[in-house]
């Protein structure tokens, strides 16, 4: 199960500011895949002294202790959610950028036949599909 943002700081000695906290509520609370701009420009509203440059450290930071998943849907911006504690995966609209989660049995499948049919041992899977959504289809 992913650790906590304020047991995770803790453990590594940091402290556990109204910032830092303001930042992860808007991860959570965002359901995940905000890129750095959205999660400044929501805290701002909360925080008008919070800076950019502070949310770019504060998630490197979370990243680092394992908090936050960085994800990589193009290579213009990251997004960040809260670490799952289950594996699951993403579907992304080339039309609107709207990103769906789901799970799907695949990565158990290869996790146990890949390793013995080439002698490697898989410690993470990412998948990523991109395509239209139903509401991008029919605008095509």
């Amino acid at each position: 199960m992913p650790i906590t943002g304020r047991k995770a700081l803790n453990r590594a000695g940091m402290r556990f500011t109204s910032q830092r906290a303001l930042i992860m509520e808007i991860i959570r609370r965002g359901r995940g895949h905000l890129d750095a701009d959205e999660i400044y420009r929501q805290a701002r509203g909360k925080e008008p002294r919070l800076s950019l440059s502070t949310v770019y450290r504060t998630l490197q930071m979370l990243k680092k202790l394992n908090v936050v998943d960085e994800l990589h849907f193009d290579e213009s911006h990251h997004h960040y959610e809260v670490k799952h504690s289950a594996e699951h995966y993403h579907l992304k609209c080339l039309g609107c950028g709207k990103v769906v989660e789901f799970s799907y049995p695949l990565s158990s499948y290869l996790k146990e036949n890949v390793p013995a049919a080439r002698d490697f041992d898989i410690t993470v899977t990412e998948v990523s599909m991109s395509g239209y959504c139903a509401r991008c289809r029919r605008g095509r």
